[in-house]
């Protein structure tokens, strides 16, 4: 018995080296591997790309076939590389995993620079994840550019990935340039896509209109009349053309809102504005019923000068104010506009609002702090 064992293991020991022997770089061996990869590399990849390794393995001769199949190696390797990055970016989007969309997008653009679904994806990550708004911005504006240059828009619609981009957009110069998103707010709402009805673009619009070009007009004013004039009332004249549109677009979000809670936030902070704008609240339950048969105002073109007053007949009486000037507010064409809403972009100055030291725009509202609550936004 202890015979046996001995001769069993000496045999293993000297069979060892024959069973593990290397593959020798001979012509049989060279020419059966690489008509084994040639005659699989299209239809049998797998089998072609195993042939390949094992003959670049054995022979490390250079020469015109060694090249061959190194050039196929690297891209088998190249094409797997990306399929496996493929797989993780959609696993992302799917558990919308924002950091890790921006994180793998990153190495996809690498290789792949003319990837406009990866672009389009990054680019509005950033409006479910403020966290990566900063660097999703950045790939939301070449998106734009690729899809308006006519790059496929996958996985969206032209237009829903063109409004989303655009809010992205927007969103990113909402607290540090408010002037700055209005155009790309603008742009978003005129969009056909699901956007149009999503109050929280129309508080954003509120919110910039309120915090940039409202904020500066009112700061100007404050700091350069102190009587009224000519000039300080046309000055008061385009702060009001902001705050109309501020209303508007606060309209809309009331109009739009998902339930009675969040109506009941956004028309708080309307009211308080609209009040403020028109000395009463009439007609604003009528101006929220109807905003949305109404176009979006585009932004405001300064005013020059101020629209003519309407003239009385002496027999009407007075139709001063308190300081003797008319109380009422005048279109261009010299229609009276007494009572209007104050959302409808007239251009008169305010009636009640004028005082023996000078006309003082309305308090500036800050309608963030009435907002609804954010619910998650639909991405398509």
């Amino acid at each position: 018995m202890i015979k046996l064992v001995t001769l069993a293991a000496m045999l293993a020991v000297f069979a060892a080296p024959a069973w593990a022997q290397a593959k020798e770089c001979n012509d049989e061996f060279k020419s059966a591997t690489y008509q084994k990869w040639y005659d699989n590399r299209k239809d049998h990849q797998d089998v072609a790309y195993a042939a390949a390794k094992d003959y670049l393995a054995t022979c490390t001769t250079d020469d015109q076939y060694t090249a061959a199949l190194k050039k196929f190696v690297k891209l088998m390797d190249d094409a797997n590389a990306s399929a496996s990055l493929n797989k993780q970016f959609d696993d992302a989007y799917k558990a919308k995993a924002y950091a890790d969309q921006i994180r793998i997008g990153k190495q996809i653009l690498a290789t792949d620079p003319d990837n406009s679904a990866v672009y389009i994806v990054m680019g509005m990550a950033g409006l479910s994840a403020p966290s990566v708004l900063s660097e999703s911005v950045q790939y939301a504006k070449k998106a734009i550019e690729m899809i308006e240059a006519g790059k496929p828009a996958a996985p969206y619609t032209r237009d829903q990935a063109l409004a989303y981009l655009n809010w992205e957009m927007a969103k990113a110069s909402l607290k540090p340039a408010p002037a700055d998103a209005i155009p790309y707010l603008l742009k978003a709402a005129k969009f056909e896509s699901d956007l149009k009805k999503n109050p929280l673009l129309y508080l954003d619009l509120a919110t910039a209109y309120n915090d940039g070009p409202r904020a500066k007009l009112t700061e100007e004013y404050k700091a350069k009349y102190t009587v009224e004039s000519p000039e300080s009332k046309l000055a008061l004249a385009n702060i009001n053309q902001f705050i109309d549109r501020q209303i508007d677009a606060m309209a809309r979000a009331a109009a739009l809102a998902g339930n009675a809670a969040d109506k009941k936030a956004v028309m708080d902070a309307l009211t308080e504005i609209y009040k403020d704008r028109n000395n009463k609240t009439d007609g604003l339950n009528e101006l929220v019923a109807g905003i949305l048969q109404k176009p979006l105002p585009e932004f405001p073109t300064p005013l020059t000068s101020l629209p003519t007053p309407v003239s009385t007949p002496a027999t009407s009486g007075s139709a001063s104010g308190t300081n003797g000037t008319t109380s009422s507010n005048t279109s261009s064409n010299g229609q009276n506009k007494t009572g209007s809403t104050g959302a409808t972009g007239t251009t008169g100055t305010q009636s009640g609002n004028k005082t023996t030291s000078g006309p003082k725009p309305s308090p500036t509202p800050t309608p963030a702090n009435k907002k609804p609550r954010r619910a998650n936004h639909r991405r398509g």
